[in-house]
């Protein structure tokens, strides 16, 4: 399956360039899914400490225009992550879209940081705790939110499972790029799955960019920058297989045998 990750902006001006440059690629490329940054389109309402309902409204009424437009990818699958209200419950909800059954939704991130410039408790509630395998055609894949990639305990799930990729949509600051990418190896080598993710990126650096593609062995296939802000890789599906063969996920799995 061909794979695209990116980096997008949020302010309207750079978006629009930004938009139409990744339309461009995926639809050369010939994409099938695309994995759009957490809240990809809108602003990180987070960053700001008190819960703010006009502003939620906005990202939440601005997301939802949005992803009217994934069909100009043209691509076969999208994944993201979006502000969503349930039943007057606020969420950073999971989805996919695909041409054939358009908008669908998937878990809601639980692990919410609560600290400066990271305020995501104030502005959603704690979602699901599970972490299950989703599809997208041929794919099976796990969704863990930004943040959620440090959820270690995940992966021996994933692994049991089989999935092919773990996808990863950040919102994560420059000056740390580093750390996230150890724990995206991390993910990929215990799981035996790709991690793919696609990060937000400002002026500022407050969102850093840097998405990137993940082998089940740990090297590091694709990685996205400034001057070249999206990549496309074909995912060997076969390759999950062949490592959750050797060390280390065998030594979890002869365990359980």
């Amino acid at each position: 399956m061909r794979v695209t990750v990116c980096e997008l902006p949020h302010e309207p001006i750079a978006l629009r360039a930004a938009w139409d440059a990744l339309c461009d690629h995926t639809r050369t490329h010939a994409s099938e899914l695309v994995l759009l940054p957490e809240f990809a389109m809108v602003e990180p309402v987070w960053e700001q400490e008190r819960f703010d309902r006009a502003r939620w409204a906005a990202a939440e009424s601005l997301s939802d225009a949005w992803l009217e437009r994934l069909h100009e990818l043209q691509t076969t699958f999208v994944v993201g992550a979006r502000p969503r209200s349930v039943q007057g419950r606020r969420f950073n909800q999971g989805f996919i879209w695909s041409a054939a059954c358009g908008l669908t939704s998937l878990r809601r991130k639980y692990h919410l940081p609560h600290q400066n410039g990271g305020w995501e408790a104030n502005w959603f509630e704690r979602g699901d705790q599970v972490f299950p395998a989703f599809r997208a055609g041929r794919l099976s894949f796990g969704l863990n939110i930004c943040t959620e990639l440090w959820a270690l305990e995940t992966y021996a799930t994933y692994a049991a499972a089989g999935v092919h990729a773990i996808l990863s949509p950040r919102a994560t600051a420059a000056e740390t790029t580093d750390k996230w990418m150890a724990v995206g190896v991390v993910a990929a080598v215990r799981s035996g799955a790709y991690n793919v993710s696609s990060n937000r990126v400002d002026a500022t650096g407050t969102c850093g960019g840097a998405g990137w593609i993940i082998s089940p062995d740990g090297e590091v296939l694709a990685r996205t920058t400034s001057e070249s802000p999206f990549a496309t890789l074909e995912l060997d599906l076969s390759a999950p297989t062949t490592a959750r063969e050797g060390y280390p996920c065998n030594v979890w799995r002869d365990a359980d045998e």
